[in-house]
């Protein structure tokens, strides 16, 4: 007994001391590989962009397998941050969906389902500030067609001449506008402020605290894409110049005037939810009850892409009354990320890890709706 209660205890301090030096051991070689930051896809007539953003150049190479046919890309020195989406269905007669994961310990592999054949798609990566692995399916951006005999390209190496400063300066264009977010106005309302708390979870974490870390990191996200972000609030305040003394519907009104005044192209209401019972959990989006389909749309797009990015529950698409989406003058929503009241979805949303997820879901989800 004694000897099984040792053997018990070497196993375990064994497991201990390989898990240990195993997360250092890849905290170290992650400094040396290029991080994969996320994976793009905008279509236009007669053709696919697939763009994989990295913090560093890389080298890749890819295989193309049957039935049904897929492109493998292997990025090599890689790992894939767990921000990125990992699996995108696409909406193209030339792409049906796009995978990524990490193949091992040193490679990202990109799967791409398609029904283009031998010479119909070609990929190229391009260094500078923005390095990138492009992959066009179908006829380049800009062509009316496709060529008739399209010729094969095969993948340029990291370091390869990708044309002169103008070509490279317009695909860098091409690009950096593949989620049609370039331009566009989004206003952003983190909910409650000032005297409001909001919701308050198990631990006291208050829900004005968690919408607004996440608005400021959706706000960062968005204008990296280029599009203009207005914040209804950017501190613990009030929207209303009323501040405290103003009455509930003034403050709401105030919200409303900030995207409306801004012409802003949509509107997101950010909010945790809550309920009495501590096991509830999930992640719902709301739209007015009569409003538009592009409402519906925004909605449906954001939701779905929250939940793939923090993997909660999925409580669906819900009409409402709420005033800030019945008096704004553009396609509007409001999003409960999850349920401040559930003690581990309260620990998510209080994490730099967690907000980081849920911005970017929600980020992910504007891009799917302008794409």
């Amino acid at each position: 007994m004694r000897r099984t209660f040792l053997l018990l205890i070497a196993l375990i301090i064994g497991i201990l001391g390989i898990a240990a030096p195993a997360s250092a051991a890849f905290s170290d070689r992650a400094k040396d590989m290029a991080k994969i930051t996320g994976i793009r896809i905008g279509k236009t007539d007669g053709n696919v962009r697939i763009v994989v953003d990295s913090d560093r150049p890389v080298s890749y190479k890819y295989t193309v397998l049957s039935n049904p046919t897929r492109v493998v890309l292997d990025v090599q020195n890689a790992w894939i941050a767990p921000e990125a989406k990992k699996n995108t269905s696409v909406d193209s007669p030339l792409v049906s969906s796009v995978r990524a994961a990490q193949f091992d310990a040193a490679t990202v592999r990109i799967v791409v389902e398609t029904t283009v054949g031998k010479g119909g798609w070609k990929a190229f990566s391009i260094e500078g500030e923005k390095p990138r692995i492009v992959m066009d399916f179908g006829a380049a951006p800009g062509t009316k067609s496709a060529p008739k005999r399209p010729v094969p390209v095969q993948p340029a190496e990291p370091d390869a001449d990708t044309g002169d400063a103008s070509d490279t300066d317009r695909i860098h264009r091409d690009i950096d506008a593949i989620t049609g977010m370039r331009g566009r106005i989004i206003a952003i309302d983190p909910g409650h402020g000032g005297s409001d708390s909001g919701a308050i979870g198990p631990t006291g974490i208050m829900e004005k605290s968690v919408t607004l870390r996440v608005s400021r990191e959706l706000k960062r996200l968005l204008e990296a894409e280029g599009a203009r972000v207005v914040l209804t609030r950017t501190g613990d305040t009030e929207v209303s110049s009323k501040g405290a003394s103003a009455t509930s519907v003034e403050e709401l009104e105030a919200r409303c005037e900030v995207a409306n005044r801004a012409h802003a192209d949509i509107f997101l209401s950010i909010h945790a939810d809550a309920f009495t019972n501590r096991e509830v959990k999930g992640t719902t989006t709301y739209y007015y009850t009569k409003g538009t389909e592009r409402s519906k749309r925004l909605a449906d797009s954001v939701r779905t892409a929250l939940i793939d990015a923090i993997g909660t529950l999925d409580r669906g698409t819900q009409t409402s009354n709420f005033y800030v989406v019945k008096h704004t003058d553009m396609p509007a929503i409001l999003v409960e990320i999850s349920f401040i009241s559930n003690p581990d979805e309260e620990k998510m949303m209080n994490s730099e890890s967690g907000i980081r997820k849920i911005a970017q879901g929600i980020a992910d989800g504007i891009a799917d709706y302008f794409g």
